[in-house]
């Protein structure tokens, strides 16, 4: 049996429909639903069992028969700043299944995050030797550094492991996600809404609005790129999850505008005064190591990905996967 935590999540219900596209239907399905209407997002899904996050955690040696653990759950709040809250949820839970997996000699592979780069002063390579020179920018950073630093310092660890440094990610299922959801996704709001859209206005010199630059990943990406390390379980270590190239908000705001068929206005709006000291100016992924370990996939482009976001998802009352 299979475990996926954060199953009904953004990313791990992509990863769950991905795995079940693939024969496997023995999986254990772990998240907290809360009073969101995530709920929607495993209705289409096939597991053997599903169950609360807390639940799990707390019975966890009492499972004999996991031989794979996924571990997508987390906080992904970038301005979440109860640092014991995200400590608790990132940190301490992601530890006590990396030493269940490590114990039972099952593989682990986990969400990190590329919010671990900070302002990108040290680059963006998942070759780095020495993960401490990273400086997160905000608390949820600082929590999966904590975990990524903590990993390397195990010296028993599970027979294979991977943490995954998620870009910017986007694509269906991250209905739920509010203010977290990507900006893609409230473009396409806006522009419903409103007829314009939003982009922060830049604080640096070298930045013209809206020229802010990230590495924009579509989900089937990641969901693809997490089973093919799962199923060839090469060398274990960090992993970016990019495309390795950078555009800006302005392409992305372009873009959008065009598949919905409008004639929308770009504004450019104030940043919030809690973001503002914390906000990544450029992002890219740069992707040699996994190149080098065997992944070969193309990536979607960013026109293509949106293309079929907004299409067959957005304009669909906003599809399941």
């Amino acid at each position: 049996m299979i475990v996926i935590t954060g199953a009904a999540g953004f990313i791990g219900s992509v990863v769950l429909k991905y795995f079940n596209d693939k024969g496997y239907k023995d999986i254990l399905a772990i998240d907290k639903l809360g009073d969101k209407a995530k709920w929607k997002n495993i209705t289409n899904k096939r597991f053997a069992d599903f169950g609360n996050r807390d639940d799990f955690i707390n019975a966890l040696y009492d499972y004999h028969s996991i031989n794979a653990i996924i571990h997508m759950g987390a906080c992904t709040d970038t301005s979440e700043f109860d640092l014991d809250y995200l400590m608790s949820t990132n940190f301490e839970y992601s530890k006590k299944l990396f030493l269940y997996a490590k114990d039972r000699k099952i593989p682990f592979l986990y969400a990190s995050s590329a919010a671990t780069y900070g302002a990108g002063e040290h680059g963006y390579s998942d070759k780095m030797n020495d993960i401490y020179q990273l400086t997160p920018l905000n608390p949820y950073g600082f929590s999966k550094q904590l975990f990524d630093q903590w990993v390397v310092n195990q010296s028993k660890t599970p027979p294979y492991w991977a943490g995954f440094k998620f870009f910017n990610v986007y694509g269906p299922n991250e209905y739920h996600k509010g203010r977290m959801a990507s900006v893609i996704f409230h473009f396409f709001n806006q522009i419903r809404e409103n007829g314009e859209v939003k982009l922060f206005k830049s604080y640096l010199d070298n930045y013209e609005h809206g020229e802010q630059k990230r590495d924009f990943v579509y989900v089937k990406d990641v969901a693809k790129m997490i089973y093919y390390f799962f199923e060839n379980r090469m060398e274990s270590g960090f992993f970016n999850v990019g495309t390795g190239r950078a555009r800006s908000f302005n392409d992305l705001a372009m873009n959008v505008i065009a598949n919905v068929n409008s004639d929308a206005n770009i504004k450019y709006i104030d940043m919030p005064s809690d973001i503002k000291d914390k906000y990544q100016y450029f992002t890219e992924a740069e992707m040699t190591k996994v190149r080098d370990v065997g992944y070969k996939e193309k990536f979607y482009s960013l026109e293509d990905g949106i293309r079929e976001y907004v299409n067959e998802f957005l304009m669909k009352n906003y599809k399941i996967f």
